[in-house]
């Protein structure tokens, strides 16, 4: 039995590629109804055309997840558009490699605007609109919260950050009835993962996975599914962890 989404209507932050693409196509699957965001307009119209094949309630809403102005403006024309918001997915992130000996300032603050800042934002935003009974969903990462990586300093902070708004959030929310959680992807096998850390960094990580491989974006997709139904009408300022394993080994060993 799938759970029940169906006839649910969803705002998904950066959701035109990668997991928020994953995301996406798999709520429309389940019958739920979207307006999504993205960075880039063009990729974000050819996800609108793919995702009108599955269902044509579907719009893209061009937003800067860190702009307050965008903010309101997103939310209003999203309700306009569905009607009512039941289900927020704070999917939008960002995660360029950078080492803090030479990170600049802009280069910090334009990952925890859109990772934390961003979060804040869409999430106060979505109090006016959610009734009991919604969910919020955000995609953290297992950096940050349970591992660190060299480059990502900036990004790790922005996540570890998410975490602890989200469960802070969770006691605010509860007394309007709005569950709030989060999944933690581990490596997940998208566009970004190839074109920022390389081949190299795939091997490697897939060498170290108890499963041994990277996960899909349908993976996290599915524990997003779950947390955003009313079978998790019962959990809240929760995470899941989706990594295949990875954080499990105490020191490095030959698993495969």
């Amino acid at each position: 039995m799938a759970f029940s989404v169906k006839g649910k209507n969803v705002l998904l932050t950066g959701g035109a590629k990668g997991i928020g693409k994953g995301i996406a196509e798999v709520f429309l699957k389940e019958g739920a109804n979207l307006v999504f965001t993205g960075r880039n307009v063009e990729v974000a119209k050819d996800a609108e055309k793919e995702f009108k094949k599955i269902n044509e309630k579907v719009k893209f809403i061009r937003a800067d997840v860190s702009s307050e102005e965008d903010t309101v403006k997103l939310f209003k024309e999203a309700n306009e558009f569905l009607g009512s918001i039941d289900i927020v997915i704070l999917n939008a992130g960002y995660y360029p490699q950078n080492r803090i000996s030479q990170m600049k300032l802009s280069d910090w603050e334009k990952v925890t605007d859109i990772n934390l800042k961003g979060v804040f934002l869409n999430t106060r935003e979505a109090i006016k609109y959610l009734k009991s009974g919604s969910h919020i969903v955000i995609t953290s990462s297992i950096t940050g919260n349970r591992v660190g990586n060299p480059g990502l300093s900036h990004y790790s902070a922005s996540k570890a950050g998410v975490n602890g708004f989200m469960r802070t959030a969770a006691l605010e929310l509860s007394t309007l009835g709005i569950n709030i959680n989060a999944v933690e992807p581990g490596n997940i096998m998208t566009p970004g993962m190839e074109g920022v850390l390389g081949e190299k960094y795939i091997k490697d990580q897939e060498a170290i996975i108890p499963l041994g491989k990277l996960g899909s974006s349908e993976d996290i997709a599915y524990a997003v599914l779950f947390l955003a139904s009313d079978e998790a009408k019962y959990i809240t300022g929760q995470s899941i962890v989706v990594d295949g394993g990875q954080i499990l080994p105490e020191s490095a060993m030959d698993l495969h």
